[in-house]
């Protein structure tokens, strides 16, 4: 029995700022931004979005009732949680108006707990072949402004639905995997933004990637030309490259160029957005599937998954025969429609966001073109809209 994502699809802020005019504004070269971490536009995420809006924003438009009716597992994997007690899967499942019989819960071990929950749905679906898991990656990155990690920054949701026969890859029930306690990435409870030794912590995610994948290599027999493209979690899209470059050698001249055109397809939405954390691996899959023009039916993908801390997975899907099908074709067209602030509107977004005390606060969500939405807080409580009803 086949078992994988039947739907994939993703929401990010309808607002960016540029991040060659972010490069001036922080008295750098632009290409330091646009070449050397490989961004050209990052998400700015306004205060009526939180990692609940963006999951349910991710997750509506692909479900249809049908779907509704047979999910019972929802995993919400994120590091930007809004409660350390209640899951932020309970309240996307009220919003999407899911059963009350659907369990609910997150997830976190940095970038990578969208991996671990998508690991969990398909072994719950090979149990329950008729039913289906929602697993839903969102965060909102943030380092804080005038701070080194700041162009790495970003934010959005990648929704996956989880099913038997699946339409979009099938996933393999093999993978690699490295865990182990490193400092190069945490966000202490009374930080709201992550702390982070860059240097280290781009190390550490090569080092975890040639371990996974040479290691899954080794333990499945596989040969690393049956790979047609790998598929990495993109913090930025230049960290990909040099995990991609550092195992080159293992395969012939032919395959490395392949592998490096499919490479430019699978990080061209990315580059449009910045960080996902959770999400980047998989709006990394779904630049792949939607752009990359030479990708086939039978085509087996690797993919690496990463999360500071640290954990690595590596593990492998077969684009099936109908994958466009279960596509989010509307997203290069809702990306060319965002507005684009001053790095000044940035700025004041950035800092304007729910702030962590325990007073009624309301939020301004009037330009947001959103279905759902983050209205304030009210008895320290958070207040979802859904401006569809």
């Amino acid at each position: 029995m086949k078992v994988g994502i039947d739907k994939l699809h993703f929401a990010t802020s309808h607002l960016y700022v540029d991040m060659a005019e972010l490069a001036t504004a922080r008295q750098a070269e632009p290409d330091k931004y646009l070449i050397g971490i490989g961004q050209s536009k990052m998400a700015v995420i306004p205060p009526s979005q939180d990692v609940v809006t963006l999951a349910a924003n991710a997750a509506a438009p692909m479900l249809t009732a049908t779907d509704i009716a047979v999910i019972d597992l929802l995993v919400v994997g994120t590091e930007s949680g809004i409660d350390n007690s209640k899951a932020s899967a309970i309240y996307v499942a009220k919003l999407l108006g899911l059963s009350q019989r659907v369990r609910t819960i997150e997830m976190k071990e940095a970038c990578y707990a969208a991996t671990a929950g998508v690991q969990l749905a398909q072994d719950h679906v090979r149990v329950h072949p008729d039913k289906k898991a929602l697993v839903i990656g969102s965060d909102v990155a943030r380092y804080g402004l005038n701070t080194p990690g700041e162009p790495t920054q970003g934010g959005g949701a990648v929704a996956m639905l989880i099913s038997a026969d699946p339409k979009v890859l099938a996933l393999g029930t093999e993978s690699s995997l490295l865990s182990e306690d490193v400092m190069d990435f945490w966000r202490p409870l009374y930080h709201t933004e992550a702390l982070v030794d860059g240097k280290y912590s781009s190390n550490i995610y090569i080092d975890y990637f040639q371990d996974v994948f040479k290691n899954y290599l080794q333990t499945t027999k596989t040969s690393p030309d049956t790979l047609t493209a790998l598929v990495f979690h993109l913090p930025y899209t230049k960290m990909g490259l040099k995990a991609l470059r550092s195992v080159l050698p293992l395969v012939d001249a032919e395959k490395q160029a392949q592998w490096l055109t499919h490479f430019e397809h699978a990080r061209q939405l990315n580059r449009q957005v910045g960080n996902l954390y959770t999400g980047s691996l998989y709006l990394s899959l779904l630049s792949q599937l939607l752009t990359d023009p030479r990708l086939q039916p039978g085509n087996r993908l690797g993919l690496f998954s990463y999360g500071s801390g640290a954990e690595g997975e590596f593990y492998t899907g077969v684009i099936q025969s109908d994958y466009q099908a279960g596509l989010d074709h509307g997203l290069p067209q809702r990306l060319a429609r965002r507005r684009r602030v001053s790095v000044a509107e940035y700025e004041a977004l950035f800092s304007h966001q729910l702030q962590w005390r325990a007073d009624d606060q309301s939020v301004s969500y009037a330009d947001d073109p959103h279905r759902f939405v983050l209205t304030g807080q009210k008895d320290e409580q958070r207040q979802y809209l859904d401006q569809q009803v």
